[in-house]
């Protein structure tokens, strides 16, 4: 290197770290209103990422929307990426020692001094990555946490354990992680439009027209309803108990312009079969636990539902088909809007249906994976004409694709294909159905298969075998086909997420 270069280079640096000392002093010289009995504990509190992990649970628990808790998981996963790159990389590749508190007024010090190095700032990393990966998930909940990581990088120069310069680059190394996380596993906003094909509806802004069932023993029905009647005030809201869901929507589909639905896939499922029979639109309504058809069709809230009902914003998808159904020969075909499958998930279901209402649905699903799994053998079939035994058989309601290593959703669901998985027999299912879920969505393996099918045909099963469909369980005779209704169903669906609300 030329001498110049490297006198210029020493008297930059030299430079740098006057004006960061200068900075430094700085703020420790100036008095900051309100800021002495609240930045050192805001500081503190954020020790180990303990705030933000508080502040991620608050947001799941209190959100109230799916967005809510992927804002708040990608927030925690975004901390995590960015201290594991601060721990491992950032503090061994600077050494800078700490800064000399005389010029800190005793009162703002940390009691307990930290002992790593200076640069960069795992606690500035940290709020930056948590507040920029709630961001990108959701503008709302990002507006909301920003102010709050503010403070705590500043409380860090304010409290006399880190220069400017340690801050600034933390905090960039945070929000790095966070768009480095987000290209391994896209936001919802980053995904494709879907591929399906648009059609016309009725315009109903006020619901004028729209009769909605709702399913009062469903998750979040309750909440779901006093949202409803406020967005569509003209909408007519029936409400009753599942056993008479299908008389109620059988009634509501001779008097209305749209038929709307309020419940989990399993209520969805029915008021499909009636709408697609009746040639009605459906307006779906999530008010179930998992809600997985409406939130592939973009519906996260009542008032995206609201909104492609202002608009007349609707689109065709497949029917997913069961012959025969689960009333046997003779009796009407069973319809599915997600998935059908065979094996140990029908035990599963039913388990974890008998076990909710008393400990709630996530630790029912457990309990019900480990009681389906224990003790069981796997069952026999013809599946495409060939003796097979099998753990488990899933066909979905178009192709499921994935989003970075994270089971994904439906971007078409007007593809006329079922994406069929199938996980062979073996002394090993929990090993063999996590391989399963490991694979890529469309492998094949000794373990697991997975391809696409317009059609896939099961026989030689024993009479009285249980499957499911939609999260609802029934029983075989002898033979199952199952296949598709092309653009069978009209669903009215918000056509760009741009325009959902955002908190």
């Amino acid at each position: 290197m030329p001498p110049f270069r490297s006198s210029f280079t020493v008297r930059s640096a030299a430079w740098l770290r006057r004006r960061d000392l200068a900075a430094f002093e700085s703020v420790a010289g100036r008095h900051w209103p309100g800021a002495e009995p609240l930045l050192p504990r805001l500081s503190r509190s954020a020790n180990h990422g303990l705030l933000w992990f508080g502040a991620a649970a608050g947001m799941a628990a209190l959100g109230g929307s799916p967005r809510a808790r992927r804002a708040a998981l990608r927030g925690v996963a975004s901390l995590a990426v960015a201290s594991a790159a601060i721990n491992t990389v950032g503090k061994s590749v600077v050494r800078r020692k700490r800064p000399v508190l005389d010029t800190v007024p005793v009162i703002r010090r940390l009691k307990r001094q930290p002992f790593t190095t200076s640069f960069p700032s795992g606690h500035a990393a940290s709020a930056a990555a948590f507040a920029t990966g709630v961001a990108l998930e959701s503008k709302g909940w990002g507006a909301v946490v920003a102010p709050v990581a503010a403070a705590v990088i500043a409380s860090r120069v304010y409290t006399g354990v880190h220069y400017p310069s340690d801050v600034l680059a933390g905090a960039a190394l945070g929000a790095g992680a966070a768009f480095a996380l987000r290209g391994v596993v896209p936001t919802r906003g980053q995904l494709s439009a879907p591929g399906r094909p648009p059609t016309d509806a009725p315009v109903l802004p006020t619901g004028e027209g729209l009769v909605v069932v709702v399913n009062q023993e469903s998750g979040s029905a309750a909440a779901a309803t006093s949202l409803l009647r406020n967005a569509l005030p003209l909408a007519e809201v029936v409400e009753c108990a599942p056993a008479d869901l299908r008389g109620a929507l059988e009634e509501a589909a001779e008097r209305c312009l749209a038929l709307g639905v309020c419940g989990g896939d399993g209520t969805i499922n029915r008021a499909a079969a009636v709408a697609a029979a009746h040639k009605l639109p459906l307006a779906v309504f999530p008010g179930g636990t998992l809600n997985h058809f409406a939130y592939d069709l973009g519906i996260e809230t009542v008032q995206d539902a609201a909104a492609a009902l202002a608009s007349g914003s609707a689109v065709r998808v497949d029917l997913g088909r069961v012959r025969p159904g689960p009333d046997g020969p003779g009796g009407a075909d069973g319809c599915f809007v997600n998935a059908f499958s065979l094996g140990v998930y029908p035990e599963l279901v039913r388990t974890r249906e008998h076990w909710a209402p008393r400990i709630g649905g996530w630790p029912a699903g457990v309990l019900a994976a480990f009681e389906a799994l224990r003790g069981k053998s796997p069952l026999e079939a013809e599946l495409q004409g060939r003796r097979r035994r099998l753990w488990l058989v899933f066909a979905g309601n178009g192709t499921f694709e994935r989003m970075g290593p994270m089971p994904g959703r439906r971007h078409n669901m007007a593809d006329g294909l079922l994406d069929v998985r199938v996980v062979h027999g073996g002394r090993t299912p929990g090993l063999r159905l996590l391989a399963a879920a490991v694979a890529g969505p469309l492998t094949r393996s000794p373990v697991h298969a997975a391809v696409r099918r317009h059609r896939i045909r099961l026989s030689g099963l024993v009479p009285g075998t249980p499957y499911a469909y939609d999260g609802e369980v029934a029983h075989s005779g002898t033979e199952l086909m199952i296949d598709k209704l092309p653009e069978a169903l009209t669903v009215y669906c918000p056509m760009s997420h741009d325009h959902m609300t955002t908190l």
